[in-house]
C-alpha cells in the first residue's frame, strides 16, 4: 500500500482524502458483492461490534499511525506498528486464555527482529511519536482480537463489509470537516483505486479468512510478510535500493512464517489422529 500511496500523494491527494476514498470504494464494492450473492448480514451485537471495529478501532489506528509520522521517522513508526503480532499473542493469552507455546513465542519474536532489520536504520523520533506508534499497534491488536471473536460467528466477507462501512462513515465526516485535497491526476486516481481494491478489499478479506482459520495470533504473525513484499515491489517498480540487512531480515521473517505454519500443521494433524509425517493441505493453529 505504501507504494500506491506514494503515487496518490504525488498526484495532490491528502491523507484524509486517500483514506476516505479507500474505504468508500471498498465498502461500495463489497456491498455490491454482498447483495449479488445474497449473503446474510451481521445482526445485533455482532453488527455493532463490527461497526465499532471499523469506525473506532480502524480509524483510531490509522489516525495514530499517520500522526506518529509527524513526530518520528517512518522506519520507527513502522517498527512500532509491527509490535502488534507480539501484542496480539500476549493479550490473547492474558485475556482470552489462548495457548502460549514456546514455538509461537519464538516465531513472533523472530518475526519482530526480522522486521527491525528489514525496515533498516533511521529509527529516530520524539516521545509523542513513540507513544502514538505504540498506540497504533495496541489499537490494531484489539481490532484483530475482536475480529477473531466475531469471525467465529460471521462470514468473513460480511464482517469485512460492515467494517468498511463503519470506517467509510467516520472518514466521510472527517472529510466534510477538514475538506482535504483529492487526487488531481489519472495516475493518482489509479493508485487510490488500487489501494481500495488490492490493499483493502483483497487484503482485508484474506486477513479475515486467515483469522478465522488460523486464529488471531498466527494470522498477525504471518502478516509480517508485508514489509518484505513492500521492499521487493519498491525495488522492482521504483528502483529503490535494498541492503544486505534487509535481505537477512526478510529471510528471518520467512523462516518464522514457515516455522509457524509447519507447527500449526503438526498440531492439527495430531489433533485429528494423523501422523505428523503426513501433512495435509490445510491446517489450523493450536489457538483454536
Amino acid at each position: 500500500m505504501a507504494i500506491f500511496a506514494r503515487y496518490a500523494y504525488a498526484g495532490g491527494a491528502e491523507v484524509i482524502a486517500v483514506l476516505l476514498l479507500r474505504f468508500v470504494i471498498a465498502a461500495a464494492l463489497m456491498t455490491c458483492f454482498m447483495l449479488a450473492t445474497r449473503r446474510r448480514w451481521p445482526r445485533g451485537r455482532n453488527l455493532l461490534l463490527l461497526l465499532g471495529m471499523g469506525g473506532v478501532l480502524y480509524v483510531g489506528q490509522s489516525m495514530s499511525f499517520f500522526s506518529a509520522l509527524n513526530h518520528a521517522s517512518a522506519g520507527l513508526v513502522a517498527l512500532l506498528l509491527y509490535l502488534y503480532p507480539f501484542l496480539v499473542t500476549l493479550l490473547g493469552a492474558l485475556f482470552l486464555r489462548q495457548p502460549l507455546g514456546v514455538g509461537r513465542v519464538v516465531a513472533v519474536l523472530a518475526a519482530l527482529f526480522g522486521t527491525a532489520l528489514t525496515l533498516g536504520g533511521g529509527l529516530a523520533g520524539e516521545a509523542v511519536g513513540v507513544m502514538l506508534g505504540v498506540a497504533a499497534a495496541l489499537i490494531y491488536s484489539v481490532y484483530i482480537l475482536a475480529g477473531g471473536r466475531v469471525l467465529t460467528q460471521e462470514d468473513p466477507l460480511a464482517a469485512a463489509t460492515v467494517v468498511m462501512i463503519g470506517a467509510a462513515a467516520v472518514f466521510s465526516a472527517l472529510a466534510i470537516w477538514q475538506q482535504p485535497a483529492f487526487p488531481a491526476s489519472v495516475s493518482a486516481w489509479t493508485a487510490v483505486v488500487a489501494i481500495a481494491v488490492v490493499c483493502t478489499v483483497v487484503a482485508m478479506l484474506g486477513f479475515f479468512i486467515g483469522i478465522r482459520n488460523l486464529g488471531a495470533a498466527d494470522a498477525a504473525t504471518l502478516s509480517t510478510l508485508e514489509p518484505v513484499v513492500t521492499i521487493a515491489l519498491a525495488a522492482l517498480f521504483l528502483s529503490e535500493p535494498f541492503s544486505l540487512l534487509q535481505i537477512v531480515g526478510g529471510a528471518i521473517i520467512l523462516g518464522a512464517v514457515v516455522w509457524l505454519t509447519r507447527a500449526g500443521a503438526r498440531t492439527a494433524d495430531q489433533a485429528d489422529g494423523v501422523p505428523s509425517t503426513v501433512v495435509g493441505s490445510t491446517a489450523r493453529s493450536s489457538v483454536e
